[in-house]
């Protein structure tokens, strides 16, 4: 199933405890597991205040993660993987390599291929009744598309002689025929996934669930050769298998394999010509490396007779170097087979059954730090977006993508199974080994702490004194996207729980625990293959399959994320599977309830019908229970009652058929301080505690009462029985934990005399209180009788503090009342009285409004009854409303503090609180209309103040005028007035600047511009101004598209002005490519806002750029002749390498990969006379030197004449009239330079050369020799595009660049002389307009003349051309070059060629 087509389960339940359900974790997980054990994993968010430390070392904290590869994990794609293998192992034997081929643009499923055609009866039957397209059809092909042959084709030409193998029969010498399709076949790389065993714990570690036990080592993969030299020179390269065990592809795949070749060539070392000896044999080789071996001679004995006579009939076998007589083959062979040859042990590799799967473990040792970098960057780098937005459902469809896909190897890293005793626990732990603060001893001592929650008193295994790594003890994992943990269920299929630390979510599958065998069977039915050899495959934590899967077949599956500070419980016997969505920890324990013991009494049995070894005893934990039932709470003792009594009815039982066998012998043993491995029955691996049967004679051997038939054959009188308790011991602890269990029955009835006594017989609080110790001293359960019994003591002790307290009239005769009902004696009833008398009097006088004077003393009065009286109440009201009209007063007052809006406010909600009369209604109603009007104009200001619409200077200036007029201090209009101020500021700015000598500058304007936006206020000039910021910016963007290049590294500023710090020596240049504009021409951001001094700058910039290319020239020229060649040329900066090509401007070198060469035709006008070699387009300038486009000079004057429209001043523009100035004035030199007679008189020679093609005299019969013998090879090279003429030179037809390859010994020059004054004056111009980024005519004017006055360098020509001719016929492979090329090599332009020297490090042949 793909991974797109993935449906995400149903998720499972979450619950959310309130903080009084959390205080008791496993009474809590027992509340809510009827519910969420129907889903078999549920998942727990804690309060939100719950936050325990993070208590690892992280400095200190190092592991070793173990490898995933997804494909691999996956069931069905693993027996694919395995299937796959085992054909290339066959096909390598025929000395050939597995090619998978495409159809349908997807790899062929050869797996699957097989399966249906199995299915459909075999190749013969399907073939017959020509069943292919119906075995497309099943493959998920469409049909009509002729598949059916295709799939034909492949099965008979790559799967068929594998099966054909499988059966037996005899198959000739064979190799998998080149299919001739349009599909490109793609070679199988053998995964070798028998090759990698299981993960084993680490030596230097005591706390592994089980003993260390001896394992061979696994075979050597392809990766370990790679790292190991030593291993890597073993390898013997050649058709068919390598070192045993190896099954690895050879690395020189461009070694020709021949099935036909003799049995000398077939042993011959690819390398056997590199020493000089002649050709040397696998055996020959050997020989020369062991001749100090003593047993060097047994390679020469054949392995089936073990002699070594008879030299001539002794095969070598390719795969494994053994010997063999063709007489002692089976069935023999009259003569030596012909090319490779496989011995009988060879051949029955690719037959060998599959081996255990497992992790390897990684060879790099991480910190959480250099795990965390390696996780985020892979995950980064895989989806191609930061880690924290990569959406959580496209990890898991991707996840579930790679894990089925066969042709896609994606591999992660997993730091699973970490000991946190070894490692220390993400919990604070209360070990002595720090000083915890007391939020961190608080966390320690918390049940939800992994490290407390197994060894609590309701947990089963606080009665085991081992520490069982990942069971008792935390295990730690570390996570990074996509490493998964596969379906699996807890040892002794106990509960687990894991907590997330912190880091990305880990997503988790659970299937419940009645559906557990249904998985099982889903998966044995889907891969049979996986559980033929490892029938426990499902507790190795090795394999997964799709949810979807399991259940289209019926198996229900839900789903959940476990975010950070979340819980996720698996309940017993639930399979539960998940991968990390990233970078993440976790830790995770296993804990026992009450309600577990049936499920692992029933896990014993399973793993007895494995043969699977226990973690633990079971026996030995209910019997140690037992024996002490008082520590155990009332439902942890029942339990516990029904567990011991089923196991000594099954002693009981077993011990009576040891008695009829007539083993009578019987003697005690202390199970419990034997090691594990002493006391596992021989047959089922079970840990016996009980009994166990032994052997006098086999001393070493027992077995447990179920397997009392597989001891040994010794006669019964040596068998005797090993036994922990006798059977009356057995029944003494079954009859203490019964009365443990059954002392709650007479507790309750004493409860309930004592709580429905009758009046008058009532008993006292201390009777009551002593049931409840009794109670909580044998760990009753919460009950109803209970219950009632401390609610009947809360209540006793609340009247008791209540009578004691000042009360109403009401809450006294309410507390009299309870006291009476309650079913005990209270001695505080007698106490409570009230005097009437006194509160009518008070009642009376309130009512007549008594005068101030008397007011306090009506208050002292009431103070002094035990009951408070309402009337007390109005009058405390009275003195309050005296109080807060007083404080009013003053603060409204001449004399009162300033007032703010938070001041009313506050005596607004002061008189809301105060009793109301006349007088307090109208204070509230005069502070209410002044709140309202000062809130209303504060609302104006802010409203201007966020600037949804600006409003003008004056209408502002209105609304603080009017608002100072209120006497309430208002923020707002404060603030509205410190922005009128800078507005008007910023208007004094403006015209500061518009009335300046020069045009604004544009960063001033921009300043202005950005202050004018922030301000809300409405301005008529900012307008104006952006429009004067738009129009200078369009400008600077139009002139950029001019002169730069796409993805330039230069600014505008920088390509316009002298390039002063580029001319030096390339070693130096790297540090000046992120110049800046304000240092281009030495200035400061403030000189650039001068005319002047960007023009004084420009032209000192001309006259140091000229010098400084001068020296480059120079240091650049001296390359070639210097004892050792650079080491490094060009923009990449990589030792020199043909072809290479010299900048005509600096003289540096460039490959022909990193940079264009020229084109030599050009595609617009092809030469009319291919001979006038000084017209071929040959000029070449690097990056370095030819910086932008160079656009026309008319094109420059338009962007002037947009510049002068602009009422702004930029720098570029200044710098642009400096450029502009400079190459008119050059122009005007060299027009100057070409009008004069010599240069004028060359051009026409020039012209006249071009236009009619003149005869060598005196070599007209030499040459017409020469074309006679080249003309023929040359003619066949090009194609014919050289036609034949009287004197064989005179006229050609150029098609291409690969047509002027013949011309090149034909060239002829100088074919002008230039006076020496004329020459050097050409050679400073054409320097001097080289160095301006503006295309002008007279520059190839000039190049052109002073090209045809030198000698035609014909090694460079006769290179470019070949270059140029090959790139021309690999054109596709020229546009992907293309597109992954940066700017530099791609871009065009006038190009030059210095052609004076050789490159350097270079041999060029002599055309």
């Amino acid at each position: 199933m793909e991974g797109e087509d993935f449906v995400p389960p149903p998720e499972c339940p979450v619950f959310e405890p309130s903080w009084e359900e959390f205080q008791d974790p496993l009474g809590y997980i027992a509340k809510i597991r009827p519910i969420a054990e129907k889903s078999g994993i549920c998942k727990i968010r804690p309060p939100a205040d719950w936050q325990p430390p993070f208590a690892v070392e992280v400095d200190s904290f190092r592991f070793t993660p173990r490898i995933q590869r997804l494909n691999e994990l996956e069931a069905e794609t693993r027996v694919k993987l395995n299937y796959l293998d085992r054909i290339a192992k066959f096909w390598e034997i025929q000395g050939s390599s597995l090619k998978i081929p495409n159809i349908e643009r997807r790899i062929l499923d050869l797996f699957s291929l097989s399966k249906v055609v199995i299915e459909e009866g075999g190749f013969d039957i399907v073939s017959k009744e020509r069943r292919w397209a119906r075995v497309a059809q099943k493959l998920g092909y469409p049909p009509g598309k002729n598949i059916g042959s295709l799939l034909r084709s492949h099965y008979e030409r790559i799967v068929y002689p594998f099966e054909v193998f499988h059966t037996g029969a005899s198959l000739p010498q064979t190799k998998p025929k080149l299919y001739d399709g349009e599909e490109v076949h793609r070679e199988y790389k053998p995964h070798s996934i028998p090759l990698r065993q299981s993960v084993q714990p680490s030596k230097t570690s005591s706390y592994g669930r089980r003993a260390n036990r001896l394992q061979p080592d696994p075979d050597p993969t392809e990766e370990d050769i790679e790292k190991n030299p030593e291993l890597k020179k073993l390898q013997i390269y050649g058709a068919g298998p390598k070192m045993m065990g190896l099954g690895l592809v050879p690395r020189n795949k461009s070694i020709p394999k021949k099935g036909n070749t003799t049995l000398l060539q077939s042993f011959t070392s690819p390398n056997s010509g590199e020493n000089g000896d002649g050709p040397c044999t696998k055996m020959t080789m050997r020989l020369r490396r062991n001749l100090g071996n003593p047993q060097f001679v047994d390679s020469f004995v054949c392995r089936m007779c073990g002699r070594g006579d008879e030299d001539e009939k002794l095969l070598l076998c390719d795969g494994c170097d053994d010997n063999y007589h063709t007489f002692c083959l089976l069935p023999p062979l009259t003569e030596a087979p012909k090319g490779n040859w496989r011995c009988p042990k060879c051949v029955a590799e690719c037959k060998r059954p599959a081996e255990a799967f497992g992790f390897e473990q990684a060879t790099r040792e991480y910190t959480l730090q250099s795990f965390g970098e390696m996780a985020d960057t892979f995950k980064a780098d895989y989806f191609n977006m930061p880690v924290h937005m990569v959406p959580t459902e496209l990890v898991e469809r991707e996840f579930w993508r790679l894990v089925s896909s066969i042709e896609e190897d994606v591999t992660v890293e997993y730091g699973a199974d970490i000991h946190s005793k070894e490692f220390g626990s993400g919990f604070p732990m209360n070990n002595g080994m720090k000083n915890l603060s007391q939020e961190e001893a608080d966390y320690a001592r918390s049940g939800w702490n992994l490290n407390v929650m197994p060894v609590l008193e309701q947990s089963l295994l606080c009665h085991i004194n081992a520490d069982i790594s990942g069971m008792k003890v935390p295990w730690l994992y570390v996570g990074m996207v996509f490493s998964a943990f596969c379906w699996h269920i807890e040892d002794h299929w106990s509960y687990s729980i894991n907590y997330l630390h912190w880091g990305e979510p880990k997503t988790w599958y659970g299937v419940p625990s009645v559906a557990a065998e249904q998985l099982e069977e889903v998966m044995k039915k889907l891969t049979p293959e996986l559980f033929e050899f490892q029938p426990d495959l499902l507790h190795q934590l090795v394999t997964i399959m799709n949810p979807n899967i399991l259940m289209a077949h019926g198996v229900p599956v839900v789903r959940t994320n476990q975010c950070a500070g979340e819980f996720v419980i698996t309940f017993p016997r639930a399979y539960h599977s998940g991968f990390n969505q990233g970078y993440n920890f976790a830790e995770a324990v296993n804990f026992c309830t009450a309600d577990w013991l049936p499920a692992g009494r029933s896990c014993i049995e399973h793993y007895r019908r494995l043969r699977r070894y226990c973690v633990f005893s079971h026996e030995e934990l209910t019997c140690k229970m037992a024996a002490c039932p008082e520590k155990l709470d009332l439902n942890l003792a029942a339990a516990t009652h029904r567990e011991m009594f089923s196991i000594v009815q099954e002693e009981r039982e077993l011990r009576k058929g040891l008695l009829e066998r007539g083993i009578t012998e019987a003697e005690r043993e202390a199970f419990e301080l034997l090691p594990d491995d002493e006391r596992q029955c021989d047959n089922c691996k079970t840990t016996c505690f009980l009994s166990a049967l032994a052997c006098s004679n086999c001393t070493e051997r027992l077995v447990c009462l179920y397997h009392t038939q597989d001891l040994c054959n010794c006669p019964t009188d040596k068998l005797y029985l090993r036994y922990r308790y006798t059977l009356d011991e057995l029944l003494a602890m079954l009859h203490r934990l019964k009365v443990r269990a059954e002392s709650f029955d007479s507790w309750a009835n004493r409860v309930k005399e004592a709580l429905e006594q009758e009046e008058g017989n009532k008993t006292g609080v201390t009777d009551l209180e002593v049931l409840k110790a009794e109670a909580a001293e044998k760990k009753f359960p919460d009950n109803e009788l209970l219950q009632r019994l401390n609610t009947t003591l809360t209540n006793t002790q609340h009247c008791q503090q209540t009578s004691t307290e000042r009360m109403t009239l009401a809450e006294l005769k309410a507390l009299v009342e309870k006291m009476e009902n309650l079913p005990c004696v209270i001695s505080q009833l007698e106490d409570v009285q009230v005097s009437s008398l006194q509160l009518d009097l008070i009642h009376q006088r309130e009512t007549n409004a008594p005068p101030p004077e008397q007011l306090q003393a009506l208050l002292e009065q009431g103070a002094g009854l035990p009951v408070d009286a309402p009337e007390c109440e109005l009058l405390k009201g009275m003195q309050e409303q005296s109080r807060w009209l007083g404080e009013v007063r003053r603060t409204m007052g001449p004399e009162g503090s300033e007032v703010t809006l938070v001041v009313l406010r506050s005596l607004m909600e002061a008189g809301c609180i105060v009793p109301q009369s006349v007088s307090v209604e109208t204070a509230m109603a005069e502070l209410q209309e002044l709140l309202t009007i000062a809130e209303r104009w504060e609302e104006k200001a802010q409203i201007c103040l966020e600037q949804r619409q600006k409003h003008p200077l004056s209408t502002l200036e209105a609304i603080v005028n009017e608002a100072q007029l209120i006497p309430v201090k208002l923020p707002n209009i404060l603030s509205l007035r410190g922005c009128l101020s800078r507005a008007r500021a910023w208007v004094t700015d403006l015209e500061e600047i518009q009335n300046g000598e020069h045009y604004p500058c544009l960063d001033d304007l921009e300043g202005l511009v950005a202050i004018g936006r922030d301000l809300p206020v409405r301005m008529e000039e900012l307008r104006q101004l952006e429009l004067q910021v738009a129009s200078a910016h369009s400008w600077r963007d139009k002139a950029s598209k001019t002169f730069l290049k796409k993805s330039s590294q230069h600014s505008l500023l920088q390509v316009l002005c002298p390039c002063v710090e580029k001319r030096k020596a390339r070693g130096e240049e790297m540090g000046c490519l992120d110049d800046t504009d304000t240092n281009t021409l030495g200035l400061s951001a403030q000189d650039l806002r001068d005319p002047g001094a960007i023009v004084t700058a420009f032209k000192e910039g001309e006259h140091q750029e000229k010098g400084a290319l001068l020296r480059l020239q120079q240091d650049n020229l001296s390359k070639p002749g210097s004892a050792s060649p650079p080491q490094s040329v060009c923009v990449c900066g990589r030792a020199p390498r043909p072809p290479l090509l010299r900048c005509h401007l600096c003289k540096d070198w460039f490959h022909g990969g990193c940079v264009p060469f020229p084109s030599l035709l050009l595609p617009s006008a092809p030469p009319t006379n291919p001979l006038c070699w000084w017209d071929w387009d040959s000029r070449f300038l690097c990056p370095r030197c030819q910086r932008s486009r160079r656009p026309r000079l008319e094109t420059i004057l338009a962007l002037l004449v947009a510049l002068q429209r602009l009422p702004v001043r930029l720098p570029e523009g200044e710098a642009l009239q400096c450029l502009t100035e400079r190459a008119i004035t050059w122009q005007g030199r060299a027009k100057e330079a070409l009008d004069s007679p010599e240069i004028q008189g060359a051009l026409e020679k020039l012209q006249e050369l071009k236009q009619k093609q003149p005869h060598r005299e005196g070599e007209e019969e030499e040459d017409g020799k020469k074309g006679n013998s080249e003309s023929t090879p040359k003619k066949e090279m090009n194609g014919g595009t050289q036609a034949g003429c009287e004197n064989g030179i005179s006229r050609y037809n150029v098609t291409g660049v690969g047509s002027l390859l013949p011309l090149v010994p034909s060239l002829k020059g100088p074919v002008i002389e230039l006076s020496l004054t004329t020459r050097t004056q050409l050679e400073e111009l054409q320097l001097e307009g080289d160095l301006l980024e503006v295309s002008l005519d007279q520059t190839s004017t000039i190049h052109r003349v002073l090209q045809a006055a030198s000698e035609p360098q014909r090694h460079t020509l006769q290179t470019l051309i070949l270059v140029r001719a090959g790139r021309g016929g690999r054109a596709k492979d020229k546009r992907k070059r293309k597109s992954q090329r940066g700017d530099t090599g791609a871009e065009g332009g006038p190009r030059s060629q210095d052609t004076s020297e050789h490159p350097p490090g270079v041999t060029h042949t002599p055309g």
